[in-house]
């Protein structure tokens, strides 16, 4: 399996922060409360095993230029729309936050499993197109730390200074 910091930060670093969060926290921005964000982070992370999916929405032409920014540095801006969501939120599918977190372990680990069985895997993603598992650690890494950010978890440090603070 290929090891870096970030998927260690998603495996571990991501679920601690989670766990030191409670369902009281007020977002910065956006509509969802704190466990609709770690129940909708469980989709994002099925989207990338493939146990969930959607059509593509992204013009084909703009792949290239959508999955540059996927993989890069640059954060998602706040309150980032997501026609999948659409402009309501979703309702909580868990008892409670405790429950949700144990599940988007148990989704992350999946995620991982799927693609040590098949390292050539490509899945798809909505926005970005298809995707390896480089690619999409990228993604939910920055995706993870749009919403440490949304929550005030995390503040204004650069993605990066998450795994090797100064």
């Amino acid at each position: 399996m290929i090891g870096n910091d970030k998927l260690d930060f998603l495996r571990n670093g991501f679920i601690e922060k989670l766990k030191s969060g409670n369902t009281d926290l007020i977002p910065v921005w956006g509509k969802m409360n704190f466990q609709q964000m770690i129940e909708h982070m469980i989709d994002s992370v099925a989207i990338a095993s493939g146990d969930l999916s959607y059509p593509l929405m992204s013009p084909p032409e703009r792949i290239d230029q959508m999955k540059a920014f996927a993989v890069g540095d640059k954060p998602f801006r706040e309150n980032t729309p997501n026609p999948i969501i659409g402009e309501d939120t979703l309702p909580l599918r868990y008892n409670d936050m405790s429950e949700s977190i144990l599940n988007l372990q148990a989704q992350i680990e999946k995620f991982i499993n799927r693609f040590e069985a098949d390292s050539d895997l490509l899945v798809e993603n909505p926005f970005f197109g298809k995707m390896n598992f480089e690619e999409w650690v990228a993604l939910l890494y920055k995706h993870a730390w749009h919403h440490l950010r949304q929550f005030g978890i995390e503040k204004e440090k650069p993605v990066e200074q998450i795994i090797n603070p100064d």
